[in-house]
């Protein structure tokens, strides 16, 4: 068998070729049986198709040790999290690929605060996976596996604590959500409803039957944002598979995309919170004009959740996120949310009576550019002199693989820890010289590969 891809930021693999029940129960009970302190374990999967046998194979594996089990079978991630704080676990386990393609299935893992485990965390389950020895335990000791019927009333209450219920309400919002039967829609349309909202579910059921690339960027969503128009939608919200991500098409059909998912979110929250804010490296710069405007302060992370909540908690920040369409709010939980970014989008909109195209057209403008560049890791140092050695003129930054600002742009190029491949991100005032900025570090590579 192939070795699936496992960093600190959990494990994916193709089902059947580089991951299997075995792989599967190793890797959670080398986490949960060495590095989780006593109590009950939760355990979640997203809509695939093959979540349910990972599931069940992960839950017998930890009751084989031990450990007793609370199933909570389809919930997005960041209802898991809820779920590990509301229940008082030790931890927990959400069985998704987020947005890769249907062939994958993946391991996150959550630490008892509700939070995805951080990287020095990450790195100890790498080694204990590494050296793991399955040891079960007697007959009477093994762990019990019961499971939740209710899975997302804290989620649900949480979120709407965050914004005016009865002023959405009273606006009657024409939403459409499209789920592409991920985990999405369990909470997302017991939401709009509580919101008022007259909304069309695309892809609610959660069976991982995808039918385009799960990703929601603006050309997997051609069909949606067609459909959306059709139905004369006032804001379609366009989850992956694991809903800790959003993207947004607006009342004219346009996709507005992930980035101002977090920056219309951001906009709205620091309307009435004053003080720190954190996003990480590959975030647009919006953010950084958002804080400007509200007087925060913003400070970068390294690309990655547990980066984000890391610097959120040692800081005290009031808002986060990362510019995938996952905002991160404090009063919610430390984990990216779609349902944050979907009540209060339409708590901004309610507010301040403005469409969702007049909400993104209040913030400053830029594009971005985001390509992968296949190139050995190996490599990947050489890569990085090419590029220090072109952008001379630029202020460098290595907190997360290379990156390079000027005033008005930036580049970042760092390997991807869920695919293998390299990343290259460009922000600039117009996609011509964000893509040119893409294309130098395409060039650096191109005899590296």
């Amino acid at each position: 068998m192939k070795e699936p891809i496992i960093s600190v930021s959990g494990l994916r693999g193709i089902v059947g070729e580089s991951l299997d029940p075995i792989l599967a129960i190793k890797y959670s009970c080398a986490y949960v049986g060495g590095l989780v302190d006593e109590g009950p374990i939760v355990v979640t999967r997203d809509g695939r198709s093959t979540g349910s046998m990972l599931a069940q194979a992960i839950c017998s594996g930890l009751s084989a040790i031990g450990r007793d089990v609370i199933y909570g079978d389809v919930a997005a991630t960041p209802t898991t999290g809820i779920l590990v704080r509301e229940h008082g676990a030790a931890g927990g386990i959400q069985i998704s690929a987020s947005h890769n393609p249907a062939p994958y299935n993946g391991i996150k893992l959550f630490e008892a605060s509700g939070r995805v485990i951080p990287a020095d965390a990450g790195e100890k389950v790498i080694q204990a996976y590494r050296e793991f020895e399955f040891k079960t335990v007697a007959h009477d000791c093994i762990g019990t596996i019961s499971e939740l019927e209710n899975t997302t009333s804290a989620h649900l209450k949480a979120v709407l604590a965050t914004v005016d219920v009865e002023q959405i309400r009273a606006q009657g919002f024409k939403v459409v959500l499209d789920s592409h039967h991920g985990a999405g829609s369990v909470l997302g349309k017991e939401l709009l409803s509580a919101l008022g909202c007259e909304f069309t579910c695309l892809g609610d059921t959660p069976d991982g039957l995808f039918t385009r690339s799960p990703e929601p960027t603006e050309i997997n969503l051609r069909e949606t944002t067609a459909m959306a128009t059709e139905l004369k939608a006032q804001v379609v919200f366009c989850q992956d598979p694991d809903a800790d991500r959003v993207a947004l098409i607006d009342e004219r059909g346009i996709y507005i995309g992930e980035e101002y998912t977090l920056a219309i979110a951001l906009n709205h929250a620091l309307d009435s919170r004053q003080g720190p804010v954190v996003i990480n490296c590959s975030s647009s710069r919006m953010a950084a004009d958002i804080c400007k405007l509200h007087g925060c302060e913003l400070h970068l992370s390294a690309v990655g959740e547990a980066n984000v909540t890391n610097k959120m908690k040692s800081l005290e920040a009031v808002y986060g996120g990362e510019g995938n369409g996952g905002p991160i709010d404090p009063e919610v939980g430390f984990v990216r949310d779609s349902f944050v970014a979907m009540a209060q989008v339409l708590d901004a909109m309610a507010k301040n009576g403005k469409t969702l195209s007049e909400l993104a057209g209040e913030i400053p403008s830029y594009e971005i550019c985001k390509t992968k560049i296949a190139i050995d890791r190996e490599n990947i140092a050489s890569l990085y002199d090419r590029l220090s050695d072109h952008f001379l003129d630029a202020k460098k930054s290595t907190m997360d693989g290379i990156r390079f600002d000027w005033p008005n742009k930036w580049i970042l190029v760092r390997p991807s820890n869920t695919e293998p491949i390299v990343r290259a991100i460009a922000e600039a005032g117009n996609i011509e010289e964000a893509e040119m900025l893409c294309q130098v570090a395409a060039d650096l590579a191109a005899d590296l590969s």
